[in-house]
């Protein structure tokens, strides 16, 4: 563990961590000068001051916030918006979202703010059995897209030795990885799996490399069984899954039992809620808080990430809450196939059961009234068509549903460095 005194917390305790937290970080927001876009939302809902604020019941009648509220203050207020906290020359760090849902936003953070980002990357880090012994790679652009930033400046602050990779094609990023002796790699799953399929293209043997690890974020495929499969058995190393986004931090991180993910709950605020009713809900949309992120919180935020909270204490010795499954998948991403609810995660851990499958796509397209889909398929070694059929068959038996899957010729469909978008609507 990073931190066994916060992460072995029992409950009560927890709660009054979180309290003393949340706290602190509503003195800030009503404090001078303040964060103008909470105070405004707040105050529609009946909320003037920091101590209006006094149980647990009345932090939950604070009211939802989602990515559209941030979007419409970012467009009325260009370039940053209101939620800022303290005044522009406090802030040192600039990110932006990719975009793939909508609107991209944009993010500032103090240095007291990133270096809460990267105290929470260290949890991930160490969740996954790194420390400083380690040499981890990081094949990423270092764009304005916030990425893994935050992770490579952990590896860092863990004592690791933190090694970029950006710059650089597959090909000359697994040559460094060889050179430099790297016993992680943190990617996308995607890019995982892409770095794979270039080693065996080019005759590098990836599982022969030193790499002992891999974390991943950016997309659910780690959570996947099938993914992670696939991931584990490329690679020779185990695979980890990793929660997080721009607007809120890195909040989820698996521990060694790899039985879902921890939500960091010394730094987040977790709540389940059925999407519709909003109401406290076992399996449903996440809404987090972050606690550290004094600069430009977000507050009983939206998500839109699909989660089941595990009911059995990990055998880990965390207490921390755990998703099991890790992110499930997206609230707003589900497709309605002939009156039957497909999520894309699901078809895709049925696709990864099938070792030839290099890469795929979800093709969907409209018939009459209702939503078709087939499943584009880049097959490598083997008899296509026999391989098309049994992976129909064998998503009639998962989903309930007859899919048509297709073959497509050799790298034509696209690959993923950061965050894959393989659903594609024609």
């Amino acid at each position: 563990m990073y931190d066994r005194s916060v992460e072995t917390l029992e409950a009560g305790r927890l709660r009054e961590h979180q309290w003393r937290r949340l706290r602190a970080l509503l003195d800030e927001i009503y404090g001078a000068p303040g964060n103008a876009f909470w105070r405004a939302a707040w105050a529609r809902a009946g909320v003037g001051a920091a101590g209006d604020l006094k149980t647990w019941d009345d932090f939950r009648r604070l009211p939802l916030s989602r990515k559209a509220d941030v979007v419409e203050d970012q467009t009325a207020h260009p370039s940053f918006g209101t939620n800022l906290t303290y005044p522009l020359e406090r802030y040192v760090r600039v990110h932006q979202t990719s975009g793939t849902t909508g609107a991209p936003l944009r993010w500032l953070d103090t240095q007291v703010s990133w270096d809460w980002w990267v105290h929470c990357w260290r949890f991930v880090l160490a969740g996954a059995g790194l420390g400083p012994a380690d040499r981890v790679y990081f094949p990423f652009s270092f764009g304005l897209f916030i990425g893994f930033w935050a992770g490579f400046e952990g590896a860092r602050a863990l004592g690791a030795l933190a090694i970029p990779g950006g710059g650089a094609d597959s090909v000359t990023r697994l040559a460094a990885m060889q050179a430099l002796g790297a016993t992680a790699l943190v990617c996308t799953p995607s890019y995982a799996l892409h770095l794979a399929e270039t080693g065996r293209e080019r005759g590098i043997d990836v599982a022969a490399l030193p790499v002992r690890v891999t974390v991943h974020a950016g997309e659910p495929g780690a959570g996947i069984p099938a993914v992670r499969a696939r991931i584990q058995q490329s690679w020779g190393a185990r695979a980890f899954d990793h929660a997080g986004m721009t607007e809120m931090g890195a909040y989820g991180y698996e521990c060694a039992a790899q039985t879902g993910l921890h939500v960091n709950e010394s730094e987040f605020i977790a709540e389940v809620l059925d999407p519709v009713t909003q109401a406290p809900a076992p399996e449903g949309e996440l809404v987090l808080t972050n606690l550290g992120r004094l600069g430009s919180p977000m507050i009983r935020y939206r998500t839109g990430d699909r989660v089941r909270l595990a009911e059995a204490p990990c055998a880990c010795g965390r207490t921390f809450r755990r998703l099991e499954g890790g992110i499930l998948g997206r609230v707003d991403d589900m497709l309605i196939l002939r009156g039957v609810n497909v999520f894309p995660s699901a078809v895709e851990g049925i696709v990864r059961r099938f070792a030839s499958v290099e890469e795929f796509q979800i093709e969907v397209f409209r018939d009459g009234e209702l939503d078709e889909a087939r499943i584009l398929v880049e097959v490598g070694a083997g008899d296509a068509s026999a391989l098309c059929a049994a992976l129909q068959e064998a998503l009639r038996v998962g989903l309930g549903l007859r899919l048509p899957v297709t073959p497509a010729p050799p790298r034509t469909l696209p690959r993923f460095e950061l965050k894959a978008r393989r659903v594609v609507r024609r």
